[in-house]
């Protein structure tokens, strides 16, 4: 059995060397069947990148900044994002059902942020609502080193088997708590655990060395906006994400509490999308806001 001392060495990570022509435009999953490649070719547009939107803070934060109401909101931003990630209520509560977006469904219930450790979740969201919700994929929390952390990678590994025997990938989300590690090491070991576990997609935060995480795990990597900064640090964030191996972004905050959230969605796809430099993204933010 492998020990944690004997793994601190130092590693070849292959930076800047092509990986394998692939037969499928996202990563890793060109073995795939042909249900879960459809819901992948959802949620990642063919040039095997996505923006999803999030604004599912309300089953752990309640009501937050910019998420009042979800009525109100969330209509006039899901036509510019390729994925719309939310809990089943709010799907049902503002996303119309002739909507034709990619849909990452959470289905982890975790505490409140009454609670100091938020690491012991459940599955609050089964395959049979999963499908009938025509979920892309299914959104599960993690939370490696935490006190939790074997019953969250349980629930990952059980969404897993269920997704796979209905063709549903799933979409693990590397949770990062008050006391937890935010460095390149921590990164590096949760995303490889995740995708060595089965998630299909991984959801991160943005780092140092990130270019090192990006190469050393075998499924597509999408970065956590996190905390609102401003707008041009958002889009040069996902700029250098993007240019070292990130397969996307999944903004909410740094959407959603912008001065012109519409705005600033168009900005990230032109970053994403079209392969814009921030500070061309950005200027394009300022006139798009004034109009």
């Amino acid at each position: 059995m492998a020990d944690k001392e004997g793994n601190i060495i130092a590693k070849d990570y292959g930076i800047g060397i092509k990986p394998p022509a692939q037969t499928f435009h996202v990563k890793g999953m060109g073995h795939a069947e042909w249900g879960m490649k459809t819901r992948l070719s959802q949620i990642f547009a063919a040039d095997g990148r996505t923006i999803m939107l999030a604004f599912d803070h309300g089953y752990i934060m309640g009501s937050t900044a910019g998420l009042e109401r979800l009525d109100l909101v969330i209509p006039q931003l899901m036509k510019y994002a390729d994925c719309l990630m939310a809990t089943r209520g709010a799907l049902r509560a503002c996303v119309p059902p002739d909507c034709r977006k990619a849909i990452a469904l959470r289905c982890t219930a975790d505490n409140s942020v009454l609670k100091d450790d938020m690491s012991h979740g459940v599955i609050g969201v089964g395959i049979e609502d999963a499908i009938r919700m025509n979920a892309s994929c299914m959104a599960v929390q993690c939370f490696v080193g935490a006190d939790g952390e074997l019953g969250s990678l349980n629930n990952l590994v059980r969404t897993v088997d269920a997704g796979e025997r209905y063709g549903i990938p799933v979409l693990g989300v590397v949770a990062v708590g008050k006391e937890m590690e935010r460095t390149t090491r921590y990164f590096a070991l949760a995303t490889r655990l995740l995708s060595e576990l089965g998630a299909h997609i991984i959801k991160t935060y943005y780092c140092e060395n990130f270019e090192q995480i990006t190469a050393a795990c075998p499924v597509p990597i999408v970065i956590a906006g996190g905390k609102k900064v401003p707008e041009l640090d958002a889009l040069q964030m996902a700029y250098r994400a993007i240019s070292e191996g990130a397969a996307g972004v999944d903004m909410g905050r740094n959407v959603l509490q912008a001065e012109s959230p519409v705005a600033m969605l168009k900005a990230i796809r032109m970053v994403i999308h079209e392969g814009a430099k921030p500070e061309e993204a950005y200027k394009a933010y300022q006139l798009m806001k004034e109009d």
